[in-house]
């Protein structure tokens, strides 16, 4: 394991069972089709914690609770929870999680990050720097960040 890890021994959850998805009853490819939390929430479970060879889900930094949606106003917000008061990954967490949604979802959506209320030490930067679009697009500018959050994004075959 690395040396100087803030959680060395993080809590490992069970995953939840993968739900089967149903086809669309609709076969016109221009209809918006209606999405939901659980959807949402598939689509970040498996992002890899930075730090840990654990994905979110099992580190319980996402759950699907964690997922807010509003397919009204085309309105998603996810709020995560850091393993420990004083990450120093929190940024880069979050910043996996919105570029896997940016990726993932139609352009109609907003997308809004949030660190859990009270789970970290600089909660209130850390959810400005997620949510300002030239920050975000200064931080996937750096090679070295966007290395790390491609590493994060990448699937795994477990």
């Amino acid at each position: 394991m690395v040396m100087g890890l803030i959680n060395a021994n993080p809590v490992i959850h069970e995953k939840k069972e993968r739900r089967v998805r149903q086809a669309p009853e609709t076969t016109d490819e221009n209809a918006v089709e209606p999405i939901d939390q659980l959807e949402i929430f598939d689509h970040i479970r498996d992002i890899k914690d930075p730090e840990h060879p654990y994905s979110l889900e099992q580190l319980n930094v996402v759950t699907e609770d964690s997922v807010e949606l509003n397919d009204e106003s085309n309105h998603v917000r996810v709020t995560f929870t850091p393993t420990v008061e004083h990450c120093s990954m929190a940024t880069v967490i979050g910043l996996c999680i919105r570029v896997k949604l940016i990726r993932s979802l139609p352009p109609r959506y907003k997308v809004d990050i949030r660190v859990a209320p009270g789970s970290h030490s600089t909660e209130a930067a850390v959810n400005k720097q997620l949510n300002d679009k030239e920050r975000v697009a200064a931080a996937l500018e750096n090679p070295n960040l966007l290395d790390m959050v491609e590493e994060c994004l990448s699937p795994t075959f477990d």
